[in-house]
């Protein structure tokens, strides 16, 4: 194995700047009643679809959405209020390894089992197909589904990492690709991200033709990793209305508010936190369709880590300029490698500069920023790409800070706080 600890720093002599704790402000929105305002809309669609006696799969996702558990375990509740029988699907395509026990691990560790949600946890790959668009291509569903009275839809909608059109990521790419599991994931995305844009609605739009769909739960958070909205849509005008819901999610997201970043420093990424493990828009930086994106100018970007819940996949990493020996050994190359073969996007899977310590690699992203007359470094450390309200930035941006109507200080300009080994504590999250 090549040795890390040999590597001779082209930039060691660089000093890093002290960095600046700062607040950036987004527009916060919340739901202050979770399970009243799930409890109110099932019943609301109880008065008019008979809900006693049907046996209802409901979706789960692999993404880490703001209190998932609270809000299947008010919906199971609330379907079973009106004399359902529900349980829970894992709907995901090739995440958690592409196996049943693997997806069925991705939802405990969000505190979704049958212990928590009061219902069945049905975990299977085997998929049926129900229909065909008009080019041939199969429509697949998980089987358990398949065979249930009726589908309810629970999914986040926000921006997808990958392609840009009227639906993103968000329930007709539940639809499309979670109901479809790993067979179905692997079919649309043989079609290639640049059809995603027409093809993922168009395969919602098949399958809701011939599938018992109940209804679909809409997620949309806002900046603060919170919940926005949470509404219950009808299953006929369900594509119209995420559409709309898109629009919304997308004027919620945050950014990265400085003018332009010579380094950004990510200490963790994660299929919890994006589908690219970072997500493009913030950085900028995709695997695909990447002129779509727009954000803060970055010259490199550095990753630290990989998320707990992200179980070794490091889906994105090849999106990053350097990278940690240690996040490399964090890496399981099974679920790694089967995303990145069932997605088509190879480039993501790439390994970065893997330099021995977190201080190696910031040191070495900030020298190759340097030009021949040397300046105070402009570098932003973020936890990852959910947690941007609190951030951390170079004394370079002081002024930048005190000008700007949605940033302020939060202390004083601080060295990095490395330990022995070189390696940092990781920001703490936002809540």
């Amino acid at each position: 194995m090549f040795n890390v600890e040999r590597v001779r720093l082209a930039g060691a002599d660089v000093p890093l700047p002290r960095m600046l704790p700062v607040e950036q402000r987004f527009a916060a929105s919340s739901v202050e009643d979770l399970e009243g305002t799930i409890r109110a809309q099932v019943a609301e669609h109880a008065r008019t679809h008979q809900l006693g006696g049907k046996r209802i799969a409901v979706t789960v996702g692999s993404r880490g959405i703001a209190q998932l558990d609270r809000i299947v375990i008010a919906l199971v509740g609330a379907l079973a209020e009106h004399g359902a029988k529900p349980f829970v699907i894992p709907a995901m395509g090739s995440h958690g390894g592409g196996t049943a026990d693997g997806q069925r691990q991705v939802l405990a560790e969000y505190g979704v089992t049958e212990e928590t949600v009061g219902a069945p946890v049905i975990a299977s790959m085997e998929t049926v197909v129900v229909t065909e668009l008009p080019d041939g291509t199969p429509v697949h569903c998980d089987a358990e589904a398949a065979q249930a009275d009726s589908i309810v839809v629970l999914g986040r909608v926000k921006p997808h990492t990958d392609f840009r059109g009227s639906h993103e990521s968000g329930l007709a790419k539940m639809i499309a690709i979670g109901l479809g599991k790993h067979e179905g994931a692997a079919t649309l995305h043989r079609h290639g991200f640049e059809k995603f844009d027409t093809l993922i609605p168009e395969t919602a739009a098949a399958a809701l033709a011939v599938l018992p769909f109940e209804f679909a739960l809409a997620v949309v958070e806002n900046a603060y990793e919170d919940l926005a909205r949470l509404e219950l849509v009808p299953t006929e005008g369900l594509l119209e209305r995420e559409a709309e819901l898109l629009a919304e999610a997308k004027s919620l997201m945050p950014k990265l508010l400085m003018s332009d970043i010579d380094v950004l420093v990510v200490d963790e990424i994660g299929k919890d936190i994006s589908g690219a493990g970072m997500d493009p828009n913030i950085t900028g930086r995709a695997p695909v369709n990447a002129d779509k994106f727009r954000a803060t100018p970055v010259k490199r970007i550095v990753v630290l880590g990989l998320t707990e819940h992200t179980n070794g996949n490091a889906c994105g990493l090849g999106l990053a300029d350097f990278t940690t020996q240690g996040c490399v050994d964090q890496i399981e190359f099974g679920s790694f490698y089967t995303n990145s073969l069932t997605s088509g996007v190879p480039d993501g899977a790439r390994i970065p500069m893997a330099l021995a310590s977190d201080r190696d690699a910031i040191t070495a992203a900030v020298a190759l920023t340097q030009g021949p007359r040397p300046r105070p470094p402009k570098v932003v450390r973020i936890r990852n790409t959910l947690s941007m309200p609190r951030v951390e930035v170079s004394e370079a941006y002081a002024q930048e800070v005190a000008e700007h109507p949605d940033m302020t200080a939060l202390g004083e300009a601080r060295p990095w706080e490395f330990d022995d080994t070189g390696r940092l504590p990781k920001l703490p999250p936002v809540h």
